[in-house]
Order: structure tokens, then sequence, then C-alpha cells
């Protein structure tokens, strides 16, 4: 009986086959080349939206295909030219999950990073000038995080040095932040939540130009804590390295009734 069921399954299968390929050529699609040169040819002419519906019909259709993999890592750049900043950072985040070991997932790691580099202050913020060091950085966080991953996992990697300088920025962007909560706990008279925020600074963010304030801020805190030892400790460590009045820090932490925030 199973002899005679092979011959009706094998003719089944080639009919489905069948219609399947009558079914892409009815709907223009004849196969993954076609398509993966028509969405590149978009993206020579920097047509982004018609390269990322073309991309997206490939990657749908042909999910398991060579093509269908470049499509993948073609499509994050897309995104992010289009200015689709989410579906970059989605794009990106899913060729890393479902391609852990792939050869060119720096490349996706990288193009995370950047992403997340350029994200803009809204208009509102652009409007009043607002100081983006006070704002919580939580696409730098993760812009920085995968700038990391590139120079310490894949330090050969083409785009290793960039996402390196990248770094060095953002390093001074997080710095500047953890500070300004320091010098704010600082105004409230939380010195410890000071010391430890400006500790913060010391310990993760080394030759930041804002570890000379995070360290004037721990000599400030100690001083009002009463804790002499650590404070003078504190102050050698900065006559070592930098110039300029603590005091001066202390006196930046006053709030002024002119300051809206």
């Amino acid at each position: 009986m199973a002899g005679h069921l092979r011959p009706i399954i094998l003719g089944l299968c080639i009919c489905a086959v069948a219609l399947t390929g009558c079914a892409h050529r009815k709907h223009g699609v004849s196969s993954p080349q076609v398509l993966y040169q028509r969405a590149h040819h978009d993206m020579d002419e920097y047509n982004f939206n018609g390269a990322i519906k073309t991309y997206e019909q490939l990657t749908a259709i042909f999910p398991f295909t060579d093509q269908a993999h470049q499509a993948q890592l073609d499509l994050i750049y897309a995104y992010y030219r289009a200015g689709e900043t989410d579906s970059a950072i989605d794009a990106c985040d899913t060729f890393i999950r479902e391609n852990p070991t792939h050869p060119r997932v720096d490349y996706a790691y990288y193009m995370e990073g950047l992403v997340n580099f350029e994200k803009q202050p809204n208009p509102i913020e652009k409007l009043f000038r607002v100081d983006l060091s006070k704002r919580p950085p939580t696409t730098a966080n993760k812009s920085f995080a995968a700038f990391r991953t590139v120079v310490t996992e894949y330090p050969k990697s083409a785009y290793a040095y960039d996402a390196r300088q990248r770094m060095v920025y953002l390093r001074d962007r997080l710095a500047s932040y953890d500070v300004a909560v320091a010098r704010y706990y600082l105004s409230r008279g939380a010195y410890v939540g000071a010391v430890r925020r400006a500790k913060l600074v010391i310990d993760n963010y080394e030759g930041s130009p804002a570890t000379k304030d995070a360290l004037a801020i721990m000599i400030v805190s100690y001083d009002r804590l009463g804790m002499k030892t650590l404070a003078d400790e504190s102050r050698k460590v900065y006559a070592a390295n930098f110039s300029g009045k603590v005091t001066q820090v202390a006196a930046a932490t006053q709030r002024r009734w002119w300051h809206i925030w």
C-alpha cells in the first residue's frame, strides 16, 4: 500500500511546487535573484523606500535563501537612510538574534550603534536649547553598548575604528549626565547620593573631562558629611591631576531664582 502512495505523494509535491512558481510569476516574481537585483538597483539610485518594499518582499517570499540573508543586512541601511530609525534598530536586533555567528554580524551591531548615536533631540528641545547633558541618555547607553561589542568582540572589523571614536564622544556624554545628577544631589543636600554618582564617573569614564567635576563633587560632599580623611585623599588626587578651586563646583550647584529647572 505504501508503495502505491509514493507516486501520488510525489505528484502532489511537484504540483505544489509548480503552483507556487505560477503564483510567483503571476505577481511578477520569478526568483530571489531578480528581486534582490531590483532592490539593489533602487539602493544605487537612492530610492530607499522602493528598495525597502522589494527587500521586504524578498525576505517574505524566499526567507531561507542567501539573497534573503543579504537583504536583511541591506534593509538595515535602507531603513537608516529612509529615516525609519525604529525599523532600522528592529532589523539590527532581528539579524543579531537570528544570525549570531554570521560573518557580518559586526555590521548589524555597528549600525545599531550608529542609528542610536544619531537620534536627534526632539523639536521642543531644539527650540528651547535644552542642555542634553541633563537628559537621561537612554539612546546613548544603547549606542555605547553596541559600539563596545564591535570593539571588544570584533576588533579586526572594518567598523571597529569608527566605533571606538564614537565611544569616546559617548563616554563624555554619559559622564556629563552622571555629573549633572551628582550636582543635583549635592544641591539638595543628598551628599551620599552625590558621592556615589560622582564615583561612577571616575570608575567608569576614565579620561573624560567630566572626571574633574566628579572628583570635586566628591570632595565637597565628603567635607559636608564630615569625612575628613576621604575628603583629604580626594583633594590630593584632585591637586595632582587638575587645576582650579574645588569650591567653584559647590558654588555652581546653588539654585538661582531665574533657573526654570
